[in-house]
């Protein structure tokens, strides 16, 4: 029987085991030998991480991909492909910088406004002081990372709105990890017809440089 391929899906802010990316490629992949996984992990980056790395440990996923604010886990984990989709490059540092305002009184409330999280499987946020300042270790291990040897290649979408926040920031991803991107005609939440056009080719591409015989 031939091995089940695992490719480990790190969702993005306040995604969850049923977000819609990974939910398309699962349907797409269904039958293939090649298994998406994606599943809820904390709001806080080092919960998070140990979470992550004990899934990875789990399935040895062969590739990982990365959306959003998810891309910065996904990046730490060290020696698998990464794939990225509109990688929020900045968005640690807005965090870490935003946690001295958690302290003010109604700052965390608005902060769940403003980021409501959708029913469902989906990561619970907490606009806390503590969780937040921890974003600044988590960038630091994001920048260590880049630095080493690595396989990286990310979509930006041409009309992410959050290019105008910096949180996500293209002239960022070419000084750290080089000129491995593409840049589509959509938004930050990548549209079903740019997964199917270009994600999933992208991750066909992937798998078969990485000698991954057998995968159709």
């Amino acid at each position: 029987m031939e091995k089940q391929r695992n490719i480990l899906y790190v969702h993005g802010m306040g995604g969850g085991g049923d977000s819609r990316i990974p939910r398309l490629l699962q349907e797409q992949f269904e039958g293939s030998g090649v298994r998406i996984v994606v599943r809820t992990y904390d709001f806080d980056p080092e919960r998070g991480r140990a979470q992550i790395l004990g899934w990875v440990e789990e399935l040895s996923p062969v590739l990982v991909i990365g959306e959003s604010l998810g891309s910065l886990q996904a990046i730490r984990i060290r020696g698998i492909p990464h794939l990225l989709v509109s990688p929020s490059i900045g968005a640690a540092q807005f965090m870490y910088r935003l946690a001295w305002l958690t302290r003010l009184p109604g700052l965390p409330a608005l902060l769940h406004r403003i980021w409501r999280v959708k029913e469902g499987d989906r990561q619970p946020l907490r606009f806390e002081y503590a969780v937040l300042a921890r974003y600044r270790a988590h960038w630091e291990d994001v920048v260590a990372a880049s630095r080493e040897d690595g396989n990286y290649f990310a979509f930006f979408g041409r009309r992410d709105h959050y290019r105008k926040w910096g949180i996500v920031r293209i002239s960022s991803w070419r000084k750290m990890f080089g000129d491995s991107f593409q840049i589509y005609e959509g938004t930050h939440f990548m549209e079903e017809e740019y997964v199917y056009s270009l994600l999933v080719p992208k991750i066909r591409e992937m798998l078969t440089v990485a000698n991954m015989d057998g995968f159709q």
